[in-house]
């Protein structure tokens, strides 16, 4: 019999540690970026491998801000000069032939290195795009804890993956950058000139 109420004791606490469990929002975390002197929090779950430049192989035909193909870990990714695309002003990137890879003729002309720093953020696999984004540097992790809503200026020219405005402690202002919802922007999608 002891047994018994023993299980039944269990068996409760685990059923209240679950409603527990369902009734916390789950805390958000973010990687940190710094594009164009504006801070962007991608969320950790949609944020892939950071990558440092490599040789981008230029795509012709397509918008200024998809700056071509690299390889990434043996995957083809485009790559999305982010400042660029989202309107902040263009990097001018000094761009140069990949010499070091020996490649001649027209192979050797599309091979590009960008040469003025920045980092490649890959999108998380499970998004199922092939794309990794261009930013200025990497500022860390933050984590909801650390950050308060911060009032919007203005809402209306506002593109659907920016969600909410945050201001850290030191009053920087922070905006989310939702790569699920960018990678299914059809804007983005386009990369067709």
């Amino acid at each position: 019999m002891a047994n018994k109420d023993a299980l039944r004791e269990l068996q409760q606490r685990l059923a209240e540690r679950l409603q527990t469990v369902r009734e916390q929002a789950p805390a958000r975390n973010w990687l940190a970026v710094e594009v164009a002197g504006h801070g962007f929090l991608l969320p950790l779950d949609q944020a892939g491998e950071i990558f440092p430049l490599s040789a981008v192989h230029t795509v012709p035909h397509s918008k200024p801000w998809f700056l071509g193909v690299a390889n990434l870990r043996g995957q083809l990714h485009g790559v999305i000069d982010l400042a660029s695309f989202l309107g902040l002003g263009r990097r001018a990137p000094r761009l140069v032939p990949d010499a070091a890879s020996g490649r001649e003729g027209r192979e050797a002309r599309d091979a590009r290195e960008i040469r003025d720093g920045g980092r490649l953020v890959a999108f998380n696999g499970k998004l199922q795009t092939n794309a990794a984004l261009l930013i200025d540097r990497l500022l860390g992790l933050r984590q909801a804890g650390a950050l308060k809503p911060a009032a919007a200026a203005e809402e209306a020219g506002k593109p659907h993956f920016i969600g909410q405005q945050m201001a850290d402690a030191q009053g920087r202002i922070w905006y989310e950058l939702d790569l699920a919802a960018l990678a299914a922007d059809e804007a983005f999608a386009r990369i067709d000139a």
